[in-house]
């Protein structure tokens, strides 16, 4: 079985926990890894990111998962541009790192107002551990479904009703 990690979202882990996949045994056998500036340098649309499949990856007869990797992707793909390459190469640098750092503080920062925002009105809201992503609890009082995460709300249309989960309160969205 093959395992696809996105560890665009790596830098945002604070404590010992694995940030790759390959930090777990065995996984150079089984997983292909991606990642990208998008989540922590706002390389958001800039589309500038890179694949790990290692050598160690085979397919049942032996041969490497990367070769054939390599040829598609060369095939379809003729590399990113020269400034969006340099923009990743900044990002790399001491300063770059630091300044990614910086970012990913703010997000934290903005993550724990927001919750303790909707928490001081009475909604149950919770941060997924060691994360900037956050999980608003509503009942939904439609047939509509409401998702939301990382601040945004997704596919949420028409006229619908909401309250805290826990509260009897309700507004009109």
């Amino acid at each position: 079985m093959l395992k696809i990690y996105d560890s665009a979202y790596a830098l945002y882990i604070s404590d010992d926990k694995p940030r790759s996949i390959f930090e777990i045994p065995g996984a150079k056998r089984v997983a292909i890894e991606t990642a990208s500036f998008s989540k922590y340098a706002g390389f958001t649309g800039v589309r500038l990111g890179w694949t790990v499949v290692p050598k160690q990856l085979l397919f049942s007869d032996g041969f490497p998962v990367a070769k054939d990797f390599n040829r598609i992707v060369c095939t379809c793909f003729n590399g990113a541009s020269n400034i969006s390459q340099a923009g990743g190469l900044a990002c790399l640098s001491p300063e770059g790192l630091e300044a990614m750092q910086e970012v990913i503080g703010f997000y934290k920062e903005n993550t724990k107002i927001i919750v303790e925002t909707f928490n001081s009105l009475g909604f149950k809201v919770e941060i997924l551990e060691k994360t900037h992503t956050w999980l608003l609890h509503l009942e939904v009082v439609s047939d509509l479904a409401v998702k939301v995460s990382s601040g945004s709300v997704h596919s949420v249309t028409g006229r619908m009703s909401w309250k805290p989960a826990d509260d009897s309160s309700s507004f009109t969205n």
